[in-house]
């Protein structure tokens, strides 16, 4: 098998004897998708100490060192490491929208809403680093997908399988885009 590096120095392996049956299953279908995958300098940055933690980890296993963290399945690790890898070659970096466009909710935005009375505030992120309790909303969750384009004073109906939400936006802000 002969290893390569991409672009962005991601090994790249090059082997016509290479089994499909090793691959896990739909491996060429997911590939060949490459979702983008939207996230923060930050998001970025923790994606790729994590990929790097995991080849000195796969290096170590195969030297037979200890790990400090065990990962018994080598082929798990190796479907984390080509996950991670996939991740950074189609992560895409959220950035403030220019000026004139900083007036509708896109991807880093903070936004203040009102529902049922009640102010809320979160953040619009991608769906790696959605984190609710901390306040980070997905683009994909259905707050997210109902929020973008919208303007301030505009309300909608968010749908959810347990229960609809009308909500009315109160403030859009894009400073911060790395904090919450």
């Amino acid at each position: 098998m002969e290893k390569q590096l991409d672009k962005k120095g991601l090994a790249k392996y090059n082997n016509k004897n290479f089994s499909k049956s090793l691959q896990p299953k739909g491996f060429c279908k997911k590939m060949a998708e490459e979702k983008k995958f939207y996230l923060t300098e930050e998001g970025l940055e923790r994606i790729r100490k994590e990929y790097e933690n995991l080849k000195e980890l796969k290096l170590a296993k195969t030297r037979g060192e200890p790990p400090e963290i065990l990962y018994e399945d080598a082929n798990f690790l190796g479907s984390k490491i080509i996950e991670f890898e996939n991740i950074i070659k189609n992560a895409e970096l959220i950035k403030p929208p220019e000026k004139e466009k900083q007036n509708s909710i896109d991807l880093g935005a903070t936004v203040l809403v009102e529902i049922d009375g009640e102010i809320d505030e979160f953040r619009l992120v991608g769906t790696l680093e959605a984190d609710p309790s901390n306040r980070k909303i997905s683009n994909e969750s259905p707050i997210g997908q109902a929020l973008l384009g919208k303007r301030v004073g505009e309300t909608v109906v968010i749908k959810t399988p347990i229960v609809n939400h009308a909500c009315k936006i109160t403030k859009i802000k894009y400073n911060n885009i790395d904090k919450p």
